[in-house]
């Protein structure tokens, strides 16, 4: 019997391979809500990963962006992002993935995210470490803040209440810079593979990092809440980082939250 990675696996490149079709079509998009958005390709992908999953694991819960899935007495979940990064693939933007992760008792167990643009295929099994198209991925080894790159995202909704605008600044004035590229579960996936050095950002979805954080986890980093505290599925935030530069982040996070900047915004002039 195949493994549940396996089967992951196959499901994931399944879907991609949908997602690359509707994407050279260039797919029109629908609002949920004022800002959120998705289109026919986030739903075709979803129906199949749900169809795909309830064929080989009819007792298993499901929780998934679009539907919101179905939820059983299992104690095996599966957590489906058919389609991360909806805005850039609606703009024609070449940054998506499909995300699939699998938690028992609450214990993330195994995680795939695939880039079907780049035929990037990442996956990550507890204890088993982690692999970017079969080869072992390790987190960089920078050590200090002052030398890394990092990645943040924003949400598409209430964006002027969220607060993340004040750490991006903070950090990108005492790092080689922060990234924002659309797709949380590829920047965990980078964070993994050692391209990022960090990861942080607030309020994102169970489906959003589930497979990051076991990636990150299995590649040999470290993953907390900004402060530092245990992480969990959909909590407030989320700290994804290579450990040498997690205390140094946490620190500045700290301040950050105390409202104590290190760096002034600069004055508008004309």
């Amino acid at each position: 019997m195949a493994s549940y990675l396996e089967i992951a696996r196959e499901i994931a490149q399944e879907a991609g391979a949908l997602l690359l079709r509707y994407f050279h079509r260039r797919v029109g998009f629908e609002l949920k809500g004022e800002f959120d958005l998705v289109t026919e390709a986030d739903h075709a992908a979803e129906a199949l990963i749900m169809e795909r999953l309830r064929s080989h694991f009819p007792t298993h819960a499901i929780v998934a962006e679009e539907s919101g899935g179905a939820r059983s007495s299992s104690d095996y979940c599966w957590y489906v992002d058919p389609l991360d990064g909806t805005t850039n693939f609606a703009h024609g933007f070449p940054v998506f993935c499909v995300s699939l992760a699998l938690a028992e008792g609450g214990r993330l167990r195994c995680g795939v995210i695939y880039d079907p643009l780049h035929q990037e295929l990442f996956e990550a099994e507890r204890g088993a470490g982690a692999t970017l198209n079969g080869r072992r991925i390790r987190v960089s080894q920078t050590a200090r803040l002052s030398d890394s790159l990092l990645a943040t995202g924003f949400p598409s909704r209430k964006r002027h209440l969220n607060v993340n605008v004040h750490f991006y600044y903070q950090v990108a004035m005492v790092s080689h810079g922060v990234r924002r590229a659309g797709s949380a579960a590829l920047d965990l996936a980078y964070v993994a593979c050692g391209r990022l050095d960090a990861f942080w950002e607030f309020g994102l979805n169970s489906w959003d990092m589930a497979a990051g954080v076991l990636l990150v986890e299995e590649a040999g980093g470290t993953v907390t809440d900004m402060t530092g505290g245990e992480v969990r599925l959909g909590g407030p935030h989320v700290l994804a980082d290579n450990g040498r530069v997690h205390e140094e982040l946490v620190g500045l996070f700290g301040e950050i939250f105390a409202g104590r900047f290190r760096t002034p915004l600069p004055a508008i002039g004309r």
